[in-house]
């Protein structure tokens, strides 16, 4: 993946209508670097998020010399979308259904909008009101300080983990990383790397193109793009022999079972889930249940109290004992 320069002008500015594009080029390097999210609604103000904290963007009055702040109009949103969809929104119906769509370069777009519904099933969004453009990121080390708690070193024996954290919190960015450095292995750490069998469910991890990830996940990884995670762990195990099965946001009944099943198929599994706690996690239908059964070896609590990545504690579930706890506000990503 290249860096938030890059992605902006390769992936960012050719979905978003050209005046809106100048109006975010031209903001300073020290700006653009820190930018995560943009947020473009119906009658209200373009607005950038940029970390723990969110900037309007403005546009200077050509006849009144002065600056205000752009807002966006409903043009504005359906144009970004038919670019993101390419004019064939059918195209993108299953995605669609989820709120969702991912773009080239892993970027994730949330939408908001009327839901058409069949039987109580939601079939479509239409009239789209808000775009949330979420820009994934590659910082290669950002899982430095937590792979030698994912890894038995002695046996070279990866552990189960769990990472856990509201969104916005890095999940995705430390779990790209955590499966490069383990794919490679770390010789000064004395790990040797691992065959891993990636489920990127929602393309975000990979940032797969015609199948090839666009990013370094190192050379023992293997990826199912685009595939339901449950359908896709048990193919992996079947087909590609991986050690470790790596996948984004458990949450269905179904991600459970197949967690299950390739943790009693000997294979170790690494994913992350949205919730705050352990305790939360626990309380979730279905996957909550794995807390229960002690099928993860390790959770890996992050927040963006110190900004994204933030790691606030690592848990040994065997033991049932912190065995990392960040006091100091260790920042270990963004």
């Amino acid at each position: 993946m290249k860096n938030i320069q890059t992605s902006l002008t390769e992936h960012i500015y050719p979905v978003l209508p050209p005046h809106i594009a100048r109006l975010i080029r031209v903001l300073p390097d020290s700006v653009l670097h820190k930018v995560t999210e943009i947020r473009i609604r119906v009658n209200q103000p373009l607005q950038l998020v940029l970390g723990n904290h969110d900037m309007t963007v403005t546009e200077i009055n050509q006849t009144e010399q002065t600056t205000q702040i752009y807002h966006c109009t409903a043009e504005d949103v359906n144009r970004t979308f038919q670019l993101i969809c390419k004019n064939s929104v059918y195209a993108f119906e299953e995605e669609l259904r989820q709120g969702y769509l991912t773009i080239t370069g892993g970027h994730r777009v949330g939408l908001t909008g009327q839901a058409t519904t069949f039987e109580g099933t939601i079939r479509t969004l239409k009239n789209i009101g808000s775009l949330n453009i979420r820009l994934a990121r590659e910082i290669p080390g950002c899982a430095d300080r937590i792979l030698p708690f994912v890894v038995a070193k002695e046996h070279n024996e990866v552990f189960s983990t769990l990472i856990i954290s509201p969104p916005r919190c890095g999940k995705t960015t430390i779990l790209r990383d955590l499966i490069r450095q383990l794919s490679i292995g770390n010789p000064s750490l004395g790990i040797v790397g691992v065959k891993i069998g990636l489920v990127d469910e929602r393309s975000e991890i990979a940032a797969c193109q015609y199948g090839i990830p666009s990013v370094d996940l190192g050379p023992r990884v293997d990826v199912l793009d685009a595939c339901p995670k449950a359908s896709g762990m048990l193919m992996l195990i079947r087909s590609m022999a991986p050690q470790v099965i790596a996948t984004d946001e458990l949450g269905r009944m179904e991600d459970a079972t197949a967690v299950r099943e390739a943790v009693c198929a000997g294979v170790r599994v690494i994913a992350t889930a949205h919730s705050r706690t352990i305790d939360e996690f626990q309380n979730r239908p279905y996957v909550g249940e794995l807390v229960k059964e002690r099928v993860f070896d390790r959770y890996i609590i992050l927040s963006n109290r110190s900004g994204p990545g933030t790691i606030e504690e690592i848990v040994d579930s065997r033991q049932g004992r912190v065995i990392y706890t960040s006091l100091n506000e260790v920042k270990v990503c963004g």
